[in-house]
């Protein structure tokens, strides 16, 4: 079993930046791809964005390209979402995810096996 917790979130203006953290617990993720997802209260979970187990490939919805990075670390078992030129529309709960199964980067939250409690990221007009 695969426990992912998030850290980073928190207040910050538009235009600024925040740094999420997703640190897996129960066992190695080096083998997983991750995402990030995030929801907005009111509105269903959105895929934000997804890093291949080897980080070779990553894949961003349009609304967050060229202002969010994945990245990740494996020896750390830690996937990171560094984002900037933040906007108000980009509050939201933001979850990070794993999937298990060998294949492409899936951006559908049912495809994901593992997911953690989430992390509040507020920006302010």
């Amino acid at each position: 079993q695969v426990q992912l917790v998030e850290s980073g979130g928190g207040l910050v203006q538009a235009g600024g930046s925040l740094r999420l953290s997703c640190a897996a617990s129960g066992r190695t993720v080096s083998s997983y791809n991750m995402a990030w997802f995030r929801q907005a209260p009111g509105k269903e979970r959105e895929f934000v964005a997804a890093i291949s187990w080897s980080g070779g490939s990553t894949y961003y919805a349009d609304s967050v390209k060229d202002r969010f990075t994945i990245s990740r670390d494996n020896a750390k078992n830690t996937v990171y979402l560094q984002m900037k030129s933040l906007k108000p529309e980009d509050t939201a709960v933001y979850y990070c995810a794993a999937d298990r199964e060998t294949r492409g980067i899936v951006t559908t939250p049912r495809h994901l096996d593992y997911w953690g409690q989430g992390t509040q990221v507020t920006v302010s007009s």
